[in-house]
């Protein structure tokens, strides 16, 4: 589903991310890992084709993100650190300004039903600007989902949300059957609730890959910290 070959950004002479080559198969949930500056955001910035690459590329089903940006991010769904919300819009208009950028035919019913599953219905005509950080990250969640995305690149979706957010979180995304998921998160005491691999970056490069021991000392290192 999703394959970096090399990738890498640079800033100045500094690599942020330093030829980072994953592979992701269709429907995997995978953590990415790191400390602060490790180039989590900025890898998944790269993916969401939001930051062109220094070197290497990245490839959706094996075509690269770099000769089909525009038919490829129809398949993304990106959740940033930014909701990427207009706050003067309304939780209904948001979600159809963005259905009408990928030409989603009709979207009313699917607006109504995110809407409802996020808890923001009744709340449907006030204006974005007047919710609380849990409410913006739910209607986020709404917008990154509207044209059902096949792959879902995250970047800390847990924050802002409160326990019954989480629970949407984890059933709209982290665990939807079929999707595949990439999200850059600092709970490690979630990890083993969603992921089956997890990614760990140290100074932009890959230290441990998808496998079912990085989890465990994710686990193992969140269990330590507490």
């Amino acid at each position: 589903m999703l394959e970096t070959r090399g990738l890498t950004k640079r800033f100045g002479g500094l690599a942020v991310v330093d030829e980072v080559s994953i592979r992701l198969p269709p429907g995997s949930k995978t953590a990415l890992t790191g400390a602060n500056g490790a180039g989590k955001s900025t890898l998944l910035a790269m993916l969401s084709t939001l930051m062109a690459p220094t070197e290497g590329e990245a490839l959706i089903d094996g075509q690269s993100l770099a000769t089909r940006p525009a038919a490829l991010r129809r398949r993304l769904g990106v959740l940033a650190h930014a909701p990427m919300l207009y706050e003067e819009f309304t939780p209904t208009e948001n979600l159809r300004f963005f259905a009408d950028l990928y030409g989603i035919p009709d979207a009313d019913p699917r607006i109504e039903e995110l809407l409802r599953t996020v808890g923001l219905w009744s709340r449907r005509h006030e204006r974005t600007e007047v919710f609380s950080r849990g409410y913006h990250q739910r209607l986020a969640l709404a917008r990154v989902l509207v044209h059902r995305p096949a792959l879902l690149l995250l970047d800390e979706p847990e924050t802002g949300l409160d326990r019954e957010g989480m629970a949407l979180l984890d059933e709209l995304m982290l665990r939807a059957p079929g999707v595949t998921v990439l999200a850059a998160t600092h709970r490690l005491d979630r990890i083993e609730q969603w992921a089956d691999g997890v990614i760990h970056l140290e100074r932009g490069r890959v230290a441990e890959d998808t496998t079912a021991g990085a989890i465990d000392a994710a686990t193992a290192e969140a269990g330590a910290a507490r």
